[in-house]
């Protein structure tokens, strides 16, 4: 299952994104990924959560991002959720390429059984019609 946390820069989404991957990891039973740019946000996530910073893995471009992701899920058969923050950054996502992306994901996710939980950087409504059925929040 995908859920997307949209909205502008600037309007919390991260915040709403820490907040809902601490609440989960209090009753987890599995495992919680949390992906980010960079570990600024590492001393605000609660220590059951693996913190990843994308960016010290050499990613290009969002096929590459895509086979890090399923690398990932490969190496934890406990894994419950993927948390992914600046996802349009993280996972070198444009206008051309978000529909394509979030559809591979969503595959992912449900032959996998893995939850995620995306912050995307873009105000619902200009998001296709296919991408916003996964928007639970928007700001």
């Amino acid at each position: 299952m995908i859920q997307i946390i949209s909205g502008e820069k600037g309007k919390g989404k991260t915040k709403v994104l820490i907040e809902k991957a601490n609440t989960e990891a209090r009753n987890a039973h599995g495992s919680i990924v949390y992906l980010d740019k960079s570990n600024k946000h590492m001393f605000e996530l609660s220590n059951k959560i693996r913190l990843i910073n994308v960016r010290d893995h050499f990613i290009e471009n969002s096929s590459e991002f895509i086979g890090f992701f399923c690398g990932i899920i490969s190496c934890d058969h406990d894994l419950q959720t993927v948390y992914l923050d600046s996802f349009l950054k993280i996972a070198f996502i444009n206008k051309d390429n978000l529909e394509s992306v979030i559809q591979k994901l969503d595959k992912i996710s449900e032959h996998c059984k893995v939850d995620l939980v995306i912050s995307l950087s873009m105000d619902c409504e200009h998001l296709p019609e296919s991408v916003q059925k996964y928007v639970t929040v928007s700001l």
